[in-house]
């Protein structure tokens, strides 16, 4: 699951429309945007698109692209065995599947001809070849349960690993600080193998990835952490050119060099020594590390704690209750 940009507003009102199938139906369902390309319907309420099956049924837009109307569960039933590995315990798995299932109901939006597309720029959807028995055994003993703040839903978000501390939203993504979304400590994720990294980045491919920030100051000679927010991150970081320096945004700098190269903004350290052209970072986490941290899941289910007290702790203020209350 990516950033959502902007992070979304909890929709009390909107979960009182009548006219939004993925709250009101008998069976709570929502559009998925597939895409391009040719389906066929099958005769035991499935159907084919791309090489895949899915459940449920589709329409087809003007321009085209085909949308699957698919049940709630359903969806969900796909969706955590894509996100979160299906070997992990039963308690991470559940938190995983009330997660996914309170995520669609911040973006379902009647107003627009599809709910959510099926990849992480909302979340990992393959259809049947996707399901797991784990995740679904998951989904079944958590079925209807949401996560709640006040009268709405929680603005859910979630990532692999946040290396000892999560993010808050506000820093990460701008916009009004929420109240559960503030970072909280965590102790459960070090079995992660991306709780602590090392990564080497060359002034070249730096420069490269950064032309228009960079066409001021001269050749790139060093880069630096300029600010860091309460959970360590990098906030902002500068590039230092052989004329002047610059300074961009830590989000800016990721996006730019890979988010697999720069697995997170826990910058922990930057090693540069001079005439050499690589710039060595050490750093934590998987992520933008705001929300669940799906490794800290992990390693709180392995300790005993169950769904509800793992979502208590990455979104403290919030309650675990049932779709139509």
């Amino acid at each position: 699951m990516l950033a959502p940009a902007p992070l979304f507003v909890a929709r009390a009102a909107r979960a009182q429309s009548d006219a939004d199938p993925a709250i009101t139906s008998a069976r709570p369902a929502l559009r998925v945007l597939l895409g391009p390309g040719e389906a066929s319907p099958g005769a035991d309420g499935t159907f084919a698109f791309q090489g895949r099956l899915y459940r449920g049924s589709f329409t087809r837009l003007d321009d085209g692209q085909i949308v699957n109307l698919v049940d709630l569960e359903a969806y969900v039933g796909s969706v955590v065995p894509a996100e979160m590995s299906p070997r992990w315990p039963a308690a991470a798995l559940e938190t995983q599947s009330i997660c996914a299932r309170t995520y669609v109901l911040q973006r379902s939006n009647p107003g627009r001809p599809y709910d959510l597309v099926p990849s992480e720029l909302d979340q990992v959807y393959r259809g049947i070849e996707g399901e797991s028995p784990n995740a679904t055994a998951a989904v079944s003993a958590t079925a209807g349960k949401v996560l709640r703040f006040s009268a709405g839903f929680a603005q859910v978000a979630y990532s692999s690993c946040c290396g000892g501390h999560t993010e808050a939203s506000s820093d990460a993504w701008g916009g009004i600080p929420i109240p559960y979304l503030g970072g909280v400590v965590c102790t459960s994720c070090s079995d992660s193998p991306y709780f602590r990294w090392s990564s080497s980045l060359t002034l070249e491919s730096i420069a490269s990835s950064l032309p228009a920030s960079l066409a001021s100051i001269g050749d790139l000679v060093d880069l630096r952490i300029a600010q860091r927010d309460a959970s360590g991150r990098a906030r902002v970081i500068e590039l230092v050119g052989r004329n002047d320096s610059v300074t961009v945004q830590g989000s800016a700098f990721r996006r730019a060099v890979g988010p697999r190269t720069l697995r997170s903004l826990l910058i922990t350290a930057v090693q540069h020594w001079p005439d050499s052209p690589d710039i060595d970072i050490e750093g934590g986490g998987l992520g933008h590390g705001v929300g669940l941290c799906q490794w800290g899941a992990h390693g709180m289910a392995l300790a005993g704690a169950g769904a509800a007290g793992i979502l208590a702790h990455y979104f403290p203020g919030t309650v675990v209750n049932d779709l139509e209350r």
